[in-house]
This record gives C-alpha cells, sequence and structure tokens, in this order.
C-alpha cells in the first residue's frame, strides 16, 4: 500500500458490501418455503384441515420432477454471485501515493481522488459486523461536497495504523523525514507532491506486515455517567412530544381503542428505537486532543472515530435544553467541512461533539476546539454567553421598543465581536451561545422585513459552511447591528491574513 502501485482491500469486504443483498435474498426464500420448513422443524403447527395452507412451491417441485433443476438453477445463481462479487472485489483497488486514490466497479468505473494537501480530516467506521470480522471502514474527508474517498474495508489494525500516515502526511509533518533519506538536493527542487510520495514510501511500508505506527488511543477529556446519558435522553426536547402523545391516547382511549393499534403502537416503537439508539450512540464517547487534531470516539454497536483537524472547526454551538438546566447540563456541536453530500443523514451524528457535560465539561471542550480564542476570555464566555446576562453585560441586545417581539429572551437575545471570534446568544427556554472564528467566517450579513424596519431592528447572520449551528439572531438594535457588522467584516479579514491553522502543522 506504500509503494505508489495499487492494491486491493481486504478479502472479505465483498461479503461486507454484498452481504445485504444474500440477506434478501435468502428472505425470499424463507418467504416463499415457510410451510415446507414449518413441516420439518415444527410438525406440531402442521395438522391442519387440507386447503388451508396455500400451495408449497416444494411440492409443485416434486410432482413435476423439477427439483435437480431447480437445485442446479439455485447452484448456479450462487456461483454466478460469488463470481460477481470477486470480481467486484478484484476491481476495487487502492493506492496511496502523491494522493489517497480508489478505483471500484467492473462495467461503470469510478474513480475518486483526495490529494494529501487537500485532505480534511480521516474518519473511522467500524459497524457492528465488521467488528465481529476485525475490519472496520476509512473516509477521508475532501475540501468540497461529495468530495470524501472511502476505504471499505481494511483490518482494524491497518486502518488505524492507515489513518494516523494519512493525517500525518496530509500536515506534512513527515516531509522533513522524507528529505532525509532522499537528499538536500533532491528535496529542494521537489515539488509538495513528490516530497509526500517519498514519505509514504519511507513512513507506512510495514502496514501490510501489520506494523502499526498509530499514536495510542489518547485520554478523553470529558466522562459521561451512564446515568446521566440515559437522563439527557429521557429529558430531551422530544419528551414533550411524547408527553403529549400520552395525553391524546389517555383521551382517546375513552372513545375508540381500535386505532390505538395501528397509530400509537407503532409510534411509541419509533420512540423507543429514537432513545435506544441515541443512547447506544453516546455510550463509548471519548474526546481528546491529539497531534493530528480533536478525535472524537462514540457508538457501542457501530463506533465511529473522526479527527478534527486544526483550523476545520468553522462555527461552534453550545446550547441547553430546558429541562437540563436545574442540572447544569449542555451541549456542543460543531459545523465543519465533512465533505459529504447534502442529502447525508450520517452528516448530521458527526456534529455532535459532546452529548451533554457539566459547565466544566463544556469549558473543557471549548478550550480543544478553540485553541486561538485567549485563555483570559473563557470566563466571560462562560459567564456572559452561556449564563448571561449579566450585569456588565457586553452584548448587543433587542432594545426596548422590540421587547414585544422577543417577550421572555430580550435581554438575552444579542451578539458580541472579540479580537478572534464573532459570538451569537440567543434563547431563555432553549439557550444556545454560538462562536464563529474570524479566520473562518466566510461573510456577515443583515436582513430586515417589514416589521423589523418599523421597531428599527434587523436579524445579524454569520455565513459559514452548512451544519447544525444556528448562525443567526433576530431583533437586534439596527444601528448597532451596523456597526458590529462592519467592525466584524475588517476584522475578519485581518483574521483570515494572519491565520495558519488550515496549514495544520506544516
Amino acid at each position: 500500500m506504500s509503494d505508489g502501485e495499487w492494491h486491493r482491500l481486504h478479502p472479505l469486504t465483498p461479503l461486507l458490501r454484498g452481504g445485504l443483498f444474500l440477506l434478501v435474498m435468502i428472505g425470499v426464500l424463507v418467504a416463499n418455503l415457510r410451510e415446507r420448513l414449518f413441516e420439518i422443524f415444527l410438525p406440531m403447527f402442521t395438522d391442519l384441515p387440507p386447503g388451508v395452507m396455500p400451495p408449497d412451491p416444494v411440492d409443485f417441485l416434486f410432482a413435476n420432477n423439477l427439483l435437480l433443476i431447480a437445485a442446479g438453477v439455485a447452484v448456479v445463481v450462487l456461483l454466478i454471485l460469488l463470481g460477481a462479487f470477486r470480481l467486484s472485489w478484484r476491481f476495487h483497488t487502492l493506492r496511496i501515493g502523491d494522493d489517497v486514490e480508489v478505483r471500484s466497479g467492473v462495467l461503470f468505473r469510478t474513480h475518486r481522488r483526495a490529494p494529501l494537501d487537500r485532505v480534511q480530516g480521516v474518519n473511522l467506521t467500524r459497524p457492528m459486523v465488521a467488528r465481529l470480522l476485525g475490519l472496520a471502514k476509512l473516509e477521508v474527508v475532501g475540501a468540497g461536497l461529495d468530495a470524501n474517498v472511502k476505504l471499505e474495508y481494511l483490518s482494524a489494525k491497518d486502518a488505524d495504523a492507515l489513518r494516523s500516515d494519512i493525517l500525518r502526511l496530509a500536515s506534512g509533518r513527515r516531509l522533513a523525514e522524507a528529505g532525509s533519506d532522499v537528499g538536500p538536493d533532491a528535496v529542494a527542487g521537489a515539488s509538495f507532491a513528490r516530497a509526500t510520495a517519498a514519505a509514504v514510501g519511507s513512513g507506512i511500508h510495514g502496514l501490510v506486515e501489520g506494523e502499526d505506527f498509530s499514536d495510542a488511543e489518547p485520554e478523553s477529556i470529558v466522562r459521561i455517567p451512564l446515568g446521566r446519558l440515559v437522563a439527557s435522553r429521557v429529558l430531551s426536547g422530544s419528551m414533550f412530544w411524547l408527553l403529549g402523545l400520552v395525553a391524546a391516547i389517555v383521551v382517546a382511549a375513552s372513545i375508540s381503542t381500535v386505532w390505538l393499534l395501528f397509530t400509537v403502537v407503532p409510534t411509541f416503537l419509533a420512540y423507543g428505537a429514537y432513545y435506544v439508539r441515541s443512547i447506544a450512540r453516546g455510550l463509548r464517547y471519548s474526546i481528546a486532543p491529539t497531534a493530528d487534531g480533536v478525535r472524537v470516539t462514540f457508538g457501542l454497536f457501530t463506533t465511529i472515530s473522526e479527527v478534527v483537524p486544526p483550523g476545520r472547526v468553522h462555527a461552534i454551538e453550545v446550547r441547553q435544553p430546558l429541562l437540563w438546566r436545574p442540572f447544569g447540563w449542555w451541549s456542543v456541536s460543531i459545523n465543519r467541512l465533512s465533505g459529504r453530500s447534502s442529502t447525508d443523514s450520517s452528516t448530521d451524528q458527526l456534529a455532535a461533539v459532546l452529548p451533554v457535560g457539566t459547565r466544566d465539561d463544556v469549558e473543557r471542550v471549548l478550550r480543544i476546539l478553540a485553541p486561538t480564542l485567549p485563555v483570559d476570555g473563557w470566563s466571560r464566555v462562560i459567564q456572559d454567553g452561556m449564563l448571561g446576562p449579566a450585569e456588565d453585560d457586553p452584548y448587543i441586545t433587542t432594545p426596548r421598543r422590540a421587547r414585544l417581539l422577543r417577550p421572555l429572551s430580550w435581554r438575552r437575545n444579542g451578539a458580541l465581536l472579540t479580537s478572534d471570534a464573532l459570538f451569537l446568544r440567543r434563547g431563555w427556554i432553549w439557550r444556545s451561545l454560538s462562536v464563529f472564528p474570524l479566520a473562518r467566517l466566510q461573510s456577515i450579513g443583515l436582513h430586515q422585513g417589514p416589521l423589523a424596519r418599523a421597531t428599527r431592528t434587523a436579524r445579524l447572520a454569520a455565513h459559514v459552511i452548512a451544519g447544525t449551528v444556528q448562525t443567526s439572531v433576530g431583533v437586534v438594535d439596527r444601528d448597532a447591528a451596523m456597526t458590529l457588522m462592519e467592525d466584524t467584516a475588517r476584522a475578519t479579514v485581518a483574521a483570515a491574513a494572519e491565520d495558519r491553522t488550515h496549514r495544520w502543522a506544516g
């Protein structure tokens, strides 16, 4: 995998990628042969009057002496499927050189490429079935929409080592080592791509033999007790909908019970599946700073490990639902380049970097996600942004003339510009604080509707890459917002000119 040549993935890849199709085929066979299976394994249930059970396909084959032909056809179909899976595996190849490249497809070929200097991160996913087989898949995150390159599947040990080396190569951390091997004259005239190829050749040539270059798993800076995780899911916003559903059932049960079987039961099953899935996703959670970025790992059945490199966080949001307030719990989510399409539902699950935590947990997470923010300013972030407003509130807020538009949250509703970030604060029932590092901010805008013009207010919006973070705050004083917008525009240009975090360690 390290010599610039094409190599194949793990031999069990066809089993995992084509296993779903085989399960569907087996399900179809079982559905058609259910009576015969009952007769073989549960004969006590087959003592029924003639004509009760529908005709069995096996009886038809026996009656027409077609059993051998059917068996032969089944064997031929199975061999064709195995041959197709094998052929697909042979045409699914990987190369690591100047870029991370994957070619796949037999009739319709696909070639995906991620230049190393454009890599945004590498995600490691271990689905439950793959974990049982000791396999994992990598997803190299590219800088663009639907730009990811997927490597599925590799052995778990090789996947860990390969992820670590791709991150190091992308950060330029091994270029100096490559230069010491190829000589100073060659390095002086070598391009980034050639130096990277030399680093690959000298850095991960032992991957196939099992040599592991990956760093030790870092210790998490946050621990989430199981009781807190379960309680936070139960006390989430969906609890209001569940309580409303229970109230509707109590009222409607006295009128009719037939419709409950077809509407309420599936709804409760959906809620149960949601709670189980969200709790399982929060188990085995860890977050820790590493040399390659912030590593976030979560998931009980399917384990996902994502490395968010420095400078790739475009927005951060701290949230607190109403029912979490007595316990002092918060959650943290981010917007970052994911390389996925806008229709990919798995993007949202990678956005929550802290499912639930205390105030101290939030502060630790914010420090590693936004290390460029000044240390002495974190107390103001917590006091004024998360818990505020304080008496000497530095935020511009909703003016008194527009209180009716924000009757509960007019004091919390506001924005603040510092030398490093833009802060947007909102909500009294559901508190939230959005943090936008100025070096990552794309633009900023003001919006006014008829009602806002009448009250001389405006909505301030920060423009960053799409994600779950709320990027605007409304009903702030128009004149103050215009001044803030102009100051933010100038500060953003200056911050982007001085920023070097997008270069990683290079």
